[in-house]
């Protein structure tokens, strides 16, 4: 049916201010950065193109980036598997205990707390529990101490996608799989995770994007020391552009991180195949 010209125009009026957020705050600064990471784009100053060349500084002259690149991929390599793991094993147990709804709240309460706040208080901890050594001053620590307090901070928001999941598993199915004998960890693995395996997915996707875009917890926890043991990529970003202003290398940080993220987000969806089931 065709709309009328009033119906028209309302829709117009609705669609507009999302529309103009969308253009202004988002596809604007997307397209200003992939300007910005061809010029030499001082904060103050004249801007100057330069071609590939913020990408071959970054790859081949810059001696923190590598090092950044490489703590976040050992970060991500960390913080996933044991978020995942710590959130799915506290969901189960929650599902069997008789406070089950406060179990949930409590677990969920560091996820919406103020980061800074939570990391500020562990660093405190930190540095009371390992005065000799202080454990974020030591480089061989101060990686795995970001990493667990980020796994303290995460994982009550997989905990809360988890246990919505356990508490949807059809139970015909559950109690046709005891009937067969399925029990213990082979009831776990072969009934119950292919069931919840959508859940487990989303969680996955999301964890990565997070993990690959730590910034607050090493910032304020070591500051991406000691030396740059715990700089990350999202870091060495941030200290292109506030701290020597130069806003083109910025730019081309952003853009190798997004492409990092669009890789391991489409190489996931396409593996889905293989261990995702979607009722049908």
């Amino acid at each position: 049916m065709r709309l009328s010209r009033a119906e028209q125009w309302s829709a117009l009026g609705f669609a507009t201010p999302s529309v103009l957020g969308l253009g202004l705050f988002t596809l604007f600064p997307v397209g200003m950065a992939v300007v910005m990471s061809f010029f030499q784009w001082p904060m103050l100053g004249t801007q100057e193109f330069i071609g590939l060349d913020n990408f071959r500084y970054l790859f081949g002259e810059d001696p923190n980036f590598l090092a950044a690149l490489r703590n976040t991929f050992v970060f991500t390599g960390l913080y996933v598997p044991l978020n995942l793991v710590v959130a799915l094993g506290l969901a189960f147990w929650i599902s069997h205990s008789r406070w089950k709804n406060l179990w949930r709240v409590l677990f969920f309460i560091p996820a919406i707390t103020p980061m800074v706040a939570n990391a500020v208080i562990w660093k405190l901890l930190f540095q009371q529990i390992g005065r000799e050594p202080n454990l974020l001053a030591d480089g061989h620590t101060a990686l795995l101490s970001v990493v667990a307090m980020s796994v303290w901070q995460g994982f009550g928001y997989n905990l809360i996608v988890f246990s919505a999941a356990i508490n949807e598993m059809p139970k015909p199915v559950l109690e046709a799989a005891a009937i067969d004998g399925a029990t213990g960890w082979r009831r776990l693995l072969r009934v119950q995770l292919p069931l919840i395996s959508p859940a487990l997915f989303f969680a996955t996707i999301m964890t990565v994007i997070s993990a690959l875009q730590v910034f607050t917890q090493p910032y304020i926890l070591t500051a991406g020391g000691p030396g740059n043991a715990t700089e990350t990529l999202v870091m060495d970003i941030y200290q292109a552009g506030f701290q020597a202003r130069d806003l083109g290398l910025a730019a081309a940080g952003a853009w190798v991180l997004f492409a990092i993220i669009l890789l391991v987000t489409g190489v996931q969806f396409l593996g889905q195949q293989r261990w995702v089931h979607y009722e049908s």
